[in-house]
């Protein structure tokens, strides 16, 4: 049996949008996540894999609250606010995953926070998302 790989090129960005996240498992590990306290006594190995995957799920719901925030008016307060939270994203992400706990402390945290903003910009308007990830 050979090894083999798939790249996956989506120039159109179209994937996030076709494919959502399963927000219930994302939820899940943020919260185990972040229940640790020391060092889960994970290799530095799991602990990129992880910082790697909450990195993924971070830039996939940053690009629902772009979509969402663009549906407000340019001077709405919570696109704004939007604003902020993807600019910090886009900082924090920038940062390459190390294999630490507090690395993937640090994405679950972004996870969390993209999800709250993404939630509170579908509330002011429900026809932001019409399936949040």
């Amino acid at each position: 049996m050979t090894d083999s790989h798939v790249v996956l090129y989506d120039p159109e960005g179209r994937l996030d949008i076709e494919f959502p996240l399963d927000r219930e498992l994302h939820k899940c590990l943020v919260k185990a996540v972040l229940g640790w306290t020391g060092n889960p006594g994970l290799p530095p190995a799991d602990l990129q894999q992880i910082a790697l995957l909450l990195a993924g799920t971070a830039r996939t719901v940053a690009a629902d609250v772009r979509r969402a925030a663009d549906l407000l008016p340019e001077d709405h307060a919570a696109r704004a606010l939007a604003d902020i939270v993807l600019e910090e994203a886009d900082r924090r992400l920038s940062v390459p995953p190390e294999g630490t706990a507090r690395c993937a402390q640090n994405r679950a945290r972004l996870v969390r926070a993209l999800y709250e903003r993404l939630d509170r910009l579908v509330g002011v308007a429900p026809q932001a998302v019409t399936a949040a990830s």
